[in-house]
């Protein structure tokens, strides 16, 4: 047994059993991969994968059960290399953020620029994805921190702090008649073509429960990954908009109007995400203390290793 074949083993699975793309993830042959394969279980004298004719199509009960202890060894081989790049350079490597385009555009940037300050020799790379992606990333080891309102609490690999809260708000054209609306209503809102987020970003579930519990059934006309596209459509008086209310800036937004709605959807909370277990060099650390000063090292220490309690969502 050796570690390339648990590479394989978890890249196999990771891939969904298609050995080509195992293959050029690994830099080797298909050849190779299916050898190791065939190799490791005559080694244990099991088969790990259900086959269909030569195509791999699933993990066996052994197979499974071997999985979970792969992840963990090669999740603690990577940590010996991150303690040695810890005492060896310290202010020198790489920290990979994955965040969606909410947090990076609005929320992370003072942060990174403390950081890059402090760091100057320490590569950030900024990569925007979906909250699904971002646990992803965090999951599978290519990325170090994920910022993101959604799918970060669902599941036990990953941990996650929460960063900051906040509440979606309404926008609509300058001199549409919501702005006579006062209080304004869901139900007022609904009469007009709604443009908002699509499902998964930004709190777009929150936004759908408080239209549901009042029974509404709005016309979501059009949906988006960020604000600026939103409130773009919104300008052309294709519909209101339902945004996160830190992307509405008045200075620049001198064509919307922001409305008064914050009772009338749930907070929301931005969360930091790690995964459990994962060994992080001491900038990674400095980097949650910037974004959220009660996240010290101890306490970030304490809930990612690998005996901690998941922190609970609010």
């Amino acid at each position: 047994m050796n570690f390339q074949q648990l590479r394989i083993i978890r890249e196999t699975a990771r891939r969904g059993f298609n050995l080509t793309e195992v293959a050029g993830a690994l830099y080797t042959s298909q050849s190779g991969v299916s050898k190791h394969i065939k190799d490791l279980e005559d080694e244990l004298g099991v088969e790990l994968f259900v086959r269909r004719g030569k195509r791999l199509t699933g993990l066996t009960g052994p197979g499974e059960e071997l999985l979970e202890l792969v992840e963990r060894l090669l999740l603690e081989a990577e940590n010996i290399k991150r303690i040695a790049d810890q005492y060896s350079q310290t202010d020198r490597g790489e920290l990979t953020v994955v965040t969606t385009h909410m947090q990076a555009r609005y929320a992370l940037p003072p942060i990174v620029a403390k950081f890059k300050q402090t760091f100057p020799d320490v590569h950030l790379v900024l990569h925007q994805a979906s909250p699904a992606e971002t646990a992803s990333m965090l999951l599978d080891g290519s990325a170090d921190v994920g910022v993101a309102t959604d799918a970060l609490i669902d599941n036990p690999d990953l941990i996650s702090f929460p960063f900051y809260s906040w509440h979606h708000a309404v926008i609509a054209p300058k001199g549409h008649p919501l702005e006579k609306v006062t209080p304004l209503t869901l139900e007022a809102i609904a009469e007009y073509p709604i443009i908002t987020y699509n499902p998964g970003f930004t709190g777009r579930a929150g936004i759908d429960a408080a239209f549901a519990s009042a029974g509404l059934s709005p016309d979501i006309v059009m949906a988006a990954l960020d604000a600026d596209v939103i409130k773009a459509y919104v300008e052309l008086g294709l519909g209101v908009g339902i945004i996160a209310s830190m992307a509405f800036d008045p200075t620049r937004d001198t064509k919307l109007t922001l409305l008064d709605s914050t009772p009338l959807f749930q907070k929301n909370t931005s969360r930091i995400a790690l995964r459990r277990g994962r060994y992080l060099r001491g900038f990674v650390y400095r980097f949650i203390e910037f974004c959220s000063p009660e996240l010290t090292e101890g306490l970030v220490r304490s809930e990612t290793s690998p005996s901690g309690s998941n922190t609970s969502g609010e």
